[in-house]
């Protein structure tokens, strides 16, 4: 991230930010808010009340027309024709070697309507993909991620925040679901999906500057149950205390879905071909040349990406990402390691400038809620 530059594109909230003291800042080609004040407490607020972020820098495809499904099933590596409507999925769509693109949620619309959501610095790589590859099959691909704006409401409040707000019966929307609804009176796709390890739903809202009304809505009636808004640093360290990839660290072309323990979105029985699968089935079958681990510090130093890991002296394996863990008040990190790793044994550190950090490593995720 880098301080906001002219050709950044804003959002339909920027002025909603701005007025709140946001830090903004260019990600992705967008102006996006980094933080509001502390990022430690808003990290907290998500934690132990609601957070609510702005995520219009997402993209948004729609594929539609009688094949929309078949089409997926090619493009990507999951079964997405198996989806039933309202219902989402998280999936990968790889090059034909197996590296990963983007990991993408997909939602099923309708009989023959879906919309994929991708990472904004790779959305017009995906679009231009699934364009391609949906050649041949009887569907329709449209961009538009500039006809969207992105709300998401996490956190343990977030449902008696949001249920006097909307239509939907909060109940009723399961985890990796989404519905049309209306929330502040505006209509939306309301889905129970989020980056945070929290509950939450997304709010997907269209035409993009409806959002406004939605965002100071959603903000006055939590305003007494500690909501708060939040930026990219608390959404980083959320999603890194929960074990979720971040495309460009734990996930890239030089990665399939096999090296970061997510070799179970590809979907080998479902008929047909896809990009990538013979690729991937090599990579099914031979042993992982890395595979991610969390690491958590012993001692106060930070862990952070680019870090080499090192086991007995010996450098095994890189940080991706790491941070201090707001949550677990210690140092935390994702790294990839050589695969045939026993990590059981001996002594591991982390170089930090130069002098080791004693870590602990430890099972993926660092944070899971209670249920």
């Amino acid at each position: 991230m880098s301080e906001p530059a002219s050709a950044s594109r804003p959002t339909a909230l920027r002025a909603i930010h701005e007025k709140a003291g946001a830090s903004l800042v260019d990600f992705a080609g967008w102006l996006m808010p980094l933080r509001y004040g502390s990022e430690t407490a808003e990290h907290k607020a998500v934690r132990e009340a609601a957070g609510l972020f702005d995520l219009s820098h997402m993209g948004e495809i729609r594929l539609t027309g009688p094949d929309a499904g078949r089409a997926l099933d090619h493009a990507l590596v999951g079964h997405l024709s198996q989806v039933k409507p309202g219902k989402a999925r998280y999936t990968m769509i790889t090059d034909a070697d197996g590296g990963v693109l983007d990991d993408l949620i997909v939602y099923r619309l309708g009989e023959e309507e879906y919309l994929v959501v991708a990472n904004a610095a790779n959305a017009d790589v995906v679009s231009a993909a699934l364009a391609e590859r949906a050649a041949g099959f009887d569907v329709e691909v449209a961009d538009e991620s500039a006809e969207y704006s992105l709300i998401a409401i996490q956190g343990p409040r977030a449902v008696e925040i949001l249920a006097p707000l909307t239509d939907a019966d909060l109940d009723s929307i399961r985890y990796y679901a989404g519905y049309e609804h209306t929330v502040a009176g505006v209509p939306a796709l309301l889905a129970r999906t989020g980056y945070t390890g929290e509950d939450g739903f997304e709010i997907f809202v269209k035409p993009a500057d409806r959002a406004v009304g939605v965002w100071e809505a959603l903000i006055a009636a939590g305003a007494d149950r500690g909501l708060v808004p939040a930026g990219l640093s608390a959404r980083d360290t959320l999603r890194l205390e929960a074990g979720m990839p971040l495309y460009g660290q734990e996930l890239s072309t030089d990665l399939t879905p096999f090296d970061a323990g997510l070799g179970r979105v590809v979907k080998f029985d479902k008929e047909g071909d896809f990009v990538g699968r013979a690729a991937l089935e090599e990579a099914a079958r031979t042993a992982r040349p890395r595979r991610l681990i969390g690491l958590v510090a012993r001692g106060r130093r930070p862990l952070r990406r680019g870090q080499d890991v090192l086991r007995d002296g010996a450098v095994v394996g890189t940080i991706t990402s790491g941070a201090p863990s707001p949550t677990l008040g210690s140092p935390i990190a994702m790294a990839y390691v050589d695969g045939e790793l026993d990590t059981a044994t001996g002594a591991f550190t982390v170089d930090v400038r130069g002098r080791g950090e004693d870590v602990d490593v430890v099972e993926l995720p660092f944070y899971k809620r209670q249920a």
